[in-house]
């Protein structure tokens, strides 16, 4: 927990421990009001706009933590492990040393999901 300057700063650190960015979300509360918005690290990444070679993760994981700050830990541990299955079954963007796109990426994090539920 860190006022918002230190806090991206260590967000960037943190994604760069994990070996991208692209995998790292960040939340930014308000405790004052009861409010709370989560992103990837990363921003917007302008400069890949369009490529498909932005690493999705991120984005995902922010999901997760939201729907964690929202009380529906369940939820949030289904994307966790999505994320987890598709890391580990190598469907990753190049910045984590794939080939695969942002699309198949994103396909191969839902597919993850859906098998999980049907379990």
């Amino acid at each position: 927990v860190a006022e918002n300057r230190a806090g991206d700063i260590l967000s960037d650190v943190g994604g760069a421990v994990q070996g991208s960015r692209g995998l790292a979300p960040a939340g930014c509360f308000n405790a004052e009001k009861d409010f709370a918005y989560f992103e990837p690290v990363h921003g917007t990444a302008p400069d890949i706009i369009g490529q498909g070679i932005a690493n999705p993760m991120a984005a995902i994981m922010a999901a997760k933590m939201m729907l964690d700050y929202k009380g529906h830990p369940e939820a949030a541990d289904a994307i966790e492990r999505a994320v987890r299955a598709t890391i580990a079954s190598g469907t990753v963007t190049s910045d984590l040393g794939g080939s695969s796109s942002t699309a198949q990426v994103g396909e191969a994090v839902r597919d993850a999901l859906q098998r999980d539920a049907a379990n």
